[in-house]
């Protein structure tokens, strides 16, 4: 499954915004952990937990030929995710290979959201779990568009 180039900016997006909010604040876990629970909680009021963990375990299935690293992470039956974290603080943050395999699992979360919501309802859900902070093109500080 290839994504549109757009779903991969917003997973950018999205982990450029929380890499920087974490700054600011006691930054408990990699920022692809962070964008993913905010994802967990928003989209699990809305298609429940089995819905969620059902399009995760796919999501992070797609993502994996393109970021093997992932091979070690799993989706539990309440949809958290096992196993990014401790691969993801094996790099610095700063380097470019840090977050890869975070940003190519939220990429494909977000695809396939966008194919079984559409994107206006996808973009619509996303604004709840990051209210005008990312997708408030005004704006173009934390890696948003300008």
């Amino acid at each position: 499954m290839t994504t549109p180039p757009k779903m991969r900016d917003l997973a950018h997006r999205l982990l450029a915004y929380e890499a920087v909010a974490g700054k600011t604040s006691e930054p408990l876990e990699p920022p692809a952990i962070r964008v993913y629970e905010k994802l967990r909680q928003s989209l699990g009021e809305f298609v429940g937990v089995a819905g969620f963990q059902s399009l995760a375990s796919r999501a992070l299935t797609l993502a994996r030929p393109e970021a093997p690293g992932l091979s070690a992470a799993r989706v539990t039956e309440d949809g958290s995710l096992q196993g990014l974290g401790e691969i993801e603080t094996q790099f610095d943050m700063d380097n470019d290979q840090a977050g890869e395999g975070g940003i190519t699992l939220i990429d494909r979360l977000l695809g396939l959201l966008r194919i079984f919501l559409g994107e206006a309802l996808t973009l619509s859900l996303l604004r709840n779990a990051w209210p005008g902070e990312v997708f408030d093109d005004r704006n173009s500080a934390h890696g948003r568009k300008a």
